[in-house]
């Protein structure tokens, strides 16, 4: 079988497993939301849209005429591999809450691999993956092999979730990952991303010389589609990271008032509660759930044979007390 044949059997094929995974994916998350929802925890319908649109997005850049193009123009790649590793990886963390990756961490492996999440593993391991693959013996080898290639656009994908975990996940943070943590992890991982970009823009030198074909026929020079290319990765940088900004503002806010509301509601019923405790429910985006789950508790006890109660008045005072010890 001639090589031009193969190589376009082999791309087809991996462009319907991506296809087939996508919606398994799908028939997966769905009956798992439907089984939260039959027990009375279902997942937010915004989440499950952005789980769509992940998915959704992925298959646009990795089918034609996407992909095509990505073959002709280092531009277009760079394009194709910001969507895997930015868009898409985002758009697919955001679709989860606890509740439905339980599941997932459920697998022993996988469960052992959840401390890459963590800000400092995962910013480490996804600059790794990132410059790794864009080390020019790299990026021809899977230029050059479909199954490398789609070796390294699942990495691009896997990782890019990784990276965005610790912002959005819902799994637990660490205590000193606030907002001013953030707002640095944001700063590291945006400023990583330009470095590249700033080389391919500025070296003066091609580093993926395989694209001459299409960028001839597209009628640039190969420095210029270099540039471009460079350019292109710090727009979206920029533009992504002016959002960020714009969020983790509005999610600082935000939380600072879901973790008053909490305390006092706390203090109002008399349930021990320190301003620690509520905090990092509320970074986690598990309030609710914390709320629930001491509204049940203090339940049980008040309903209890023979339980010892403190009046009202004293449990909220011990609270108080607490929670002035910690601040």
């Amino acid at each position: 079988m001639p090589l031009a044949g193969y190589q376009f059997d082999t791309e087809t094929a991996l462009q319907l497993v991506a296809l087939a995974a996508a919606i398994l994916s799908y028939l997966a998350y769905r009956r798992r939301a439907r089984a939260l929802a039959e027990h009375g925890r279902p997942v937010p319908e915004w989440r499950e849209w952005c789980f769509i649109a992940g998915l959704i997005l992925l298959l646009a850049v990795l089918s034609p005429p996407a992909d095509s193009w990505s073959d002709k123009l280092f531009a277009a790649h760079m394009a194709q591999h910001l969507v895997i590793g930015d868009f898409a990886a985002l758009l697919l963390v955001l679709g989860m809450n606890g509740p439905m990756m339980q599941p997932i961490l459920h697998i022993k492996v996988i469960d052992r691999l959840r401390f890459l999440t963590n800000p400092i593993p995962a910013v480490t391991v996804w600059a790794i993956n990132f410059y790794t693959w864009h080390l020019p013996f790299m990026y021809k080898a899977a230029y050059e092999n479909d199954l490398i290639h789609a070796l390294q656009h699942l990495s691009f994908l896997v990782f890019g979730a990784i990276m965005w975990m610790p912002l959005f996940g819902p799994l637990p943070k660490p205590a000193w990952f606030n907002s001013f943590a953030k707002l640095g992890y944001i700063i590291t991982v945006r400023l990583l991303g330009t470095l590249l970009a700033n080389v391919f823009i500025w070296s003066g030198t091609v580093f993926y010389t395989f694209y001459a074909g299409g960028e001839g026929r597209a009628g640039v020079s190969p420095l210029t589609d270099q540039s471009i290319a460079g350019a292109v990765m710090m727009l979206e940088e920029s533009i992504l990271t002016i959002f960020l900004f714009g969020w983790l503002f509005m999610r600082a806010a935000a939380e600072s008032e879901e973790k008053q509301e909490l305390l006092d509601w706390a203090h109002s019923r008399g349930i021990e509660l320190t301003p620690r405790r509520a905090g990092r429910a509320v970074a986690a985006g598990r309030g609710a759930e914390l709320r629930e789950r001491l509204e049940r508790d203090a339940g049980a006890r008040s309903r209890a044979p023979g339980a010892a109660r403190l009046p009202a008045g004293s449990a909220a005072a011990a609270s108080a007390g607490s929670a002035r010890s910690e601040s």
